[in-house]
C-alpha cells in the first residue's frame, strides 16, 4: 500500500503497519497484500505489493506464488530456498497450501525473510499468511512488510511457529500496533487518535484481546471481523473453537444445549439474530427506491438472493398486474397468480423454459401455496420430498419441474399489506444448504412484510396514475394531423410523475370559410381542480369558437365566464385563427407567452408581438387582436410557460431557446416538435405541465377557390347547380359531381327560402377534402329531423347527412354557415 492506502485491494482500503520507535504512533510502513487462488497462482497483488518485491502487478498476476513470495512451507513447492530475485532465504513455517486448502491449515502462518530484489540491496520481510474461505476461488491471504522500516526494539524477530506475537494488524483503517511494552492502557487511549472512528471501549477491547491470546486480530470494519488469526502457541483459541463448534451443533439440532456451553450458545443467537437484522436492514434499504411496479418488484426478488435464499419465485395478483382492483376477501382456487419476477443462482437458462415470468395460473386447494394466501402466514417445508415433489409439478402441463424442486428446502411467504394479500414468494434454497429453520420464517415473515407495503405502495401509485393519464388524456382533445391548408402536431408533458393531471390544454377547431383556430391555455395550478377548471374553459373555447368570435370578443366571452365560475382559478390563453385563403393570422392574447413564427422563405424564426393581455379571470381588462401575413410553408409554434419558464432563470432565455429550436430544419412535423422537446423540455429540472402546438401554414391556392354570389330566387338554385358542376369538372373532380349538385340544391334552396336582404353566398373549396359552403344572412340554424311520406319539406339535411363525409352549420356575425365535405377520389 502507498502510504496506507491500498484502493485496489478486494478486501477494503487499509493502511499498512506503523514502526514503534518510542512513540508507537509514529512513522507508516506500506503493506504488500497479495491473495492466491486455489491452483496456486496470484489473483491479487497490490501496490504494496509492487514497492516491496520489485515486480509490477501486470508481471505477477497469474503466476505461481511460489516463483515470487517468501512465504516457505506454506506454499506449493517452497522448500528451503536458495538466494536468488524475487526470492528469498525463509523461515518457512506452517503446513503446505493444499493441506491449508483442506481443511487442514487451522491457523494461519508467518515467518521472516530476507530478500534479494533487482537493482537494490537485500531486503528483510516480515510475512503473515491467512487461509481464506468462501465460494470464491481465493485461498490465501498473504501480508508483507519491510521489516527494517520497523523499529528495531519492538521488531518482532521471532514471529516463527510458536512464538508469541505481540501484534495487532487492523486492515481499513489498518494499522500494526506493537503491544510488547508496558502502558497498555495508554495504547488503548491513544488508539482512537489515529482511527477516528474507534471508540475508547473498541480500542481497550483489541489491546486486551491482544495481550490476552497473544496473537493479532484481522479486521475488515468495525462491524464485519474475519476470524483469521495465526496459531502461535495459544491453545485456549483452539479449546473455544472447539467449544463453539459443540454449542452449534446443538442449536442446529434443537437439542439442550450443556450448562458448560450456555455462553457460546448465547453468543451464537446473539449473532444469528444480529445477521437477521442487518440482512432485513439491507433489504429495507434496497428496496423501494422508486414507485415503479415493475422495478420494485425486481428489487423485492432480487434483495434475497443468494444471501437468504438461492431461487425466488415472485408471484402477484393478476389484476395488480394489469393495474386494476380485485374483490375483498380471501384468495380461493379460482385466483389467478401471476408470476412476475424469478432469480436464481442456477446456471442461466434453467428455469425459463419451466417456469417462465409472466404465466399466470391458479394454485389448488391441497397446495401449501395455497395455504399461503388464504392464512396470510408463511408456510415452511423443510424437504420437498418425491411425492410433494410430484403434486407440485401436477400442476404444470406438459412440464417436468420435479428436477428443479424435489429435495430442496422450501419456504413461502405471503406479500400482505393491511391484511390484503398481494402475492406471495416461493423461496427455494439448494440441498446442501442448511434447511430453512423457524428462525428463517420470521425472517421471511418481516421481510415479507416489509416488501409487501413496498409493493403496495408501488400498485396504489400506478393505479392512481393509470387513473390520471386517463383523466388527462379524455380530457385533451384528438386533433387531426391535417385541416384545411394546415398540418398540426402536438406534445402533452405532465409536470412530475406525481401529478400527470393539469390545467395545460391545446385545441384546434374547424371555422367556417376554411379557416382554423388554433389554441392553447394553461389555468394555473394542478391537480384535479386545476383539470377540472382547464375542460370547463376548453369546452367554452370551442363552443364559441364555433360561433365564429372574433378572437379579441372570444377571451372577452371567456373572462367572463371565468368570473362566473369562480375567482379561485385564473388561467392563460392564446387564441389564434388561421385563415389559408387570405394567408393571415388573427391573434388575441390573454396573459400568456406569446406564440414563435417560423418564416418558410428565410428559415429564421420570431416571437410575433402581441399585446400581453391579463389572464383569464382577473375582470374588466380589454384584449386586443393583431393580424400577421403569413406565406405557404410558415409554421406557427405555440406552448405553455412550462416549457420556456425555468425557476431562477430569466423567461427570456427560454423563448430565445424556443426560437431557435423551432427554427431548426426537421424531416417532419413531429421530428421538429421533438427537436423543441429536447431543447427545452430537461432544463432546470422542469416540474411545470408543458402543452405545444406546432402548425404547419401551407395556404390554399386562389385557384382551388370558386365563390358565387347568388340572389333570393328559387330560379338560383339551377343555375348554382350548373356551376358546381362545370367547376368539379374543371379540377378534374367529375367523380364527385352528381353527389355534390344535389347536396348543393338542397342547401341552395334552403338558403334561398330563409334569406333576408343579403345574397346567398356559395363557395367550394379544394383542399385535403372538397369543401362547400353556403351563407346567408338568417341566424336560425338549420336541424335534422324526420320526414313523412306526405311532407313536402325535411327531407334535404337527411340527404346530406347521409351524402357527405361531414357537414355542419354555425352561426356567423352577420347570419349562419352550412357546410359539408366530401373526400377527394383516389388518383
Amino acid at each position: 500500500m502507498d502510504h496506507g492506502t491500498e484502493r485496489d485491494a478486494p478486501f477494503g482500503r487499509g493502511a499498512g503497519p506503523r514502526a514503534v520507535s518510542g512513540d508507537p504512533m509514529a512513522g507508516r510502513v506500506p503493506l504488500a497484500v497479495v491473495v492466491v487462488d486455489r491452483d496456486g497462482l496470484v489473483s491479487h497483488w497490490s501496490r504494496g505489493a509492487r514497492r516491496l518485491f520489485a515486480l509490477p502487478k501486470e508481471e505477477a498476476i497469474g503466476r505461481p506464488a511460489p516463483d515470487l513470495l517468501p512465504v516457505s512451507g506454506v506454499l506449493p513447492g517452497t522448500g528451503d530456498a536458495g538466494d536468488h530475485d524475487s526470492h528469498a532465504d525463509c523461515d518457512g513455517l506452517g503446513p503446505d497450501l493444499e493441506s491449508s486448502l483442506g481443511g487442514g491449515l487451522s491457523y494461519p502462518a508467518a515467518g521472516r525473510a530476507r530478500l534479494t530484489v533487482p537493482d537494490d540491496d537485500r531486503v528483510d520481510v516480515l510475512w503473515w499468511a491467512y487461509p481464506l474461505v468462501g465460494p470464491g476461488p481465493e485461498r490465501l491471504l498473504v501480508l508483507a512488510a519491510d521489516a527494517d522500516a520497523l523499529s528495531r526494539e519492538h521488531a518482532p524477530e521471532n514471529a516463527g511457529h510458536g512464538a508469541t506475537a505481540t501484534t495487532v494488524e487492523r486492515i481499513a483503517p489498518g494499522f500494526a500496533l506493537h503491544t510488547d511494552f508496558p502502558g497498555a492502557d495508554e495504547l488503548a487511549r491513544r488508539l482512537p487518535e489515529i482511527l477516528p472512528s474507534m471508540s475508547v471501549g473498541e480500542s481497550a477491547r483489541i489491546v486486551a484481546q491482544v495481550l490476552e491470546l497473544g496473537y493479532p486480530v484481522l479486521e475488515f470494519s468495525q462491524n464485519d471481523r474475519v476470524p483469521v488469526t495465526p496459531d502461535w502457541g495459544v491453545p485456549r483459541r483452539a479449546e473455544r473453537r472447539a467449544r463453539r463448534e459443540r454449542a452449534a451443533r446443538a442449536l442446529a439440532a434443537g437439542e439442550p444445549v450443556p450448562d458448560d456451553l450456555r455462553d457460546e450458545a448465547e453468543d451464537l443467537e446473539y449473532a444469528a439474530v444480529r445477521e437477521r437484522l442487518e440482512f432485513l436492514n439491507e433489504v429495507s434499504g434496497r428496496i423501494g427506491t422508486s414507485l415503479d411496479l415493475s422495478r420494485t418488484i425486481v428489487e423485492v426478488s432480487r434483495a434475497v438472493v443468494p444471501r437468504f435464499t438461492d431461487v425466488a419465485g415472485t408471484y402477484l395478483r393478476e389484476q395488480i398486474v394489469a393495474g386494476e382492483g380485485f374483490p375483498d376477501g380471501v384468495p380461493d382456487t379460482t385466483t389467478m397468480w401471476h408470476r412476475v419476477a424469478l432469480e436464481h443462482t442456477d446456471e442461466p437458462g434453467r428455469w425459463d423454459d419451466v417456469v417462465p415470468v409472466g404465466e399466470a395460473m391458479p394454485f389448488p386447494a391441497h397446495t401449501p401455496f395455497f395455504q399461503c394466501m388464504t392464512s396470510g402466514e408463511p408456510v415452511l417445508v423443510p424437504r420437498i420430498t418425491e411425492e410433494m415433489g410430484h403434486a407440485i409439478a401436477s400442476q404444470f402441463e406438459k412440464r417436468d419441474i420435479r428436477p428443479l424442486i424435489t429435495g430442496r428446502s422450501m419456504l413461502l411467504v405471503p406479500l400482505k399489506a393491511r391484511t390484503v394479500v398481494l402475492g406471495f414468494m416461493i423461496l427455494l434454497r439448494h440441498p446442501e444448504r442448511p434447511v430453512f429453520n423457524d428462525m428463517d420464517r420470521v425472517t421471511g415473515a418481516e421481510l415479507a412484510a416489509r416488501a409487501g407495503l413496498v409493493l403496495d405502495n408501488a400498485r396504489m401509485y400506478t393505479y392512481q396514475e393509470n387513473v390520471a393519464e386517463t383523466l388527462q388524456d379524455s380530457m385533451l382533445p384528438h386533433i387531426p394531423a391535417r385541416m384545411a391548408g394546415c398540418d398540426i402536431s402536438t406534445r402533452y408533458l405532465p409536470g412530475t410523475l406525481l401529478g400527470r393531471v393539469g390545467g395545460d390544454w391545446f385545441d384546434a377547431v374547424k371555422l367556417p370559410g376554411a379557416r382554423t383556430a388554433l389554441v392553447v391555455g394553461d389555468v394555473m395550478g394542478h391537480g384535479l381542480n386545476s383539470a377540472a377548471m382547464m375542460g370547463q374553459l376548453r369546452t367554452a373555447v370551442q363552443t364559441m369558437a364555433g360561433l365564429d368570435l372574433p378572437p379579441a370578443q372570444l377571451l372577452r366571452n371567456l373572462d367572463d365566464l371565468a368570473q362566473r365560475l369562480g375567482d379561485t382559478y385564473l388561467a392563460t390563453c392564446l387564441y389564434a385563427v388561421y385563415d389559408p385563403i387570405a394567408g393571415e393570422l388573427n391573434l388575441a392574447n390573454a396573459g400568456h407567452i406569446p406564440p414563435v413564427l417560423v418564416r418558410a422563405a428565410d428559415g429564421g424564426s420570431e416571437l410575433i408581438d402581441l399585446p400581453t393581455g391579463a389572464p383569464i379571470g382577473v375582470g374588466g381588462v380589454p384584449f386586443e387582436a393583431v393580424r400577421v401575413p403569413v406565406a405557404p410553408g410558415d409554421r406557427l409554434v405555440m406552448c405553455t410557460d412550462g416549457l420556456v419558464e425555468v425557476r431562477g432563470e430569466d423567461i427570456g432565455i427560454g423563448l430565445a431557446t424556443l426560437c431557435e429550436s423551432a427554427a431548426h430544419p426537421a424531416a417532419s412535423m413531429d421530428d421538429a416538435c421533438d427537436t423543441i422537446i429536447r431543447a427545452l423540455g430537461t432544463r432546470g429540472g422542469r416540474k411545470d405541465d408543458v402543452a405545444l402546438l406546432m402548425a404547419r401554414l401551407s395556404g390554399i391556392d386562389t385557384d382551388a377557390v370558386a365563390e358565387w354570389r347568388l340572389a333570393r330566387d328559387p330560379a338560383e338554385v339551377g343555375r348554382a347547380r350548373a356551376a358546381v358542376r362545370e367547376q368539379l369538372h374543371d379540377w378534374g373532380l367529375g367523380k364527385l359531381a352528381d353527389a355534390t349538385e344535389l347536396m348543393v340544391s338542397e342547401l341552395v334552396t334552403n338558403a334561398v327560402r330563409h334569406a333576408h336582404a343579403r345574397p346567398v353566398e356559395l363557395r367550394l373549396v379544394r383542399a385535403d377534402t372538397l369543401l362547400c359552403e353556403v351563407d346567408d344572412d338568417d341566424h336560425e340554424l338549420p336541424a335534422l329531423r324526420g320526414a313523412g311520406p306526405a311532407d313536402e319539406t325535411g327531407r334535404g339535411l337527411r340527404v346530406v347527412s347521409t351524402l357527405a363525409r361531414e357537414w355542419g352549420a354555425s352561426r356567423t356575425r352577420t347570419g349562419k354557415t352550412v357546410w359539408f365535405e366530401l373526400a377527394l377520389p383516389r388518383r
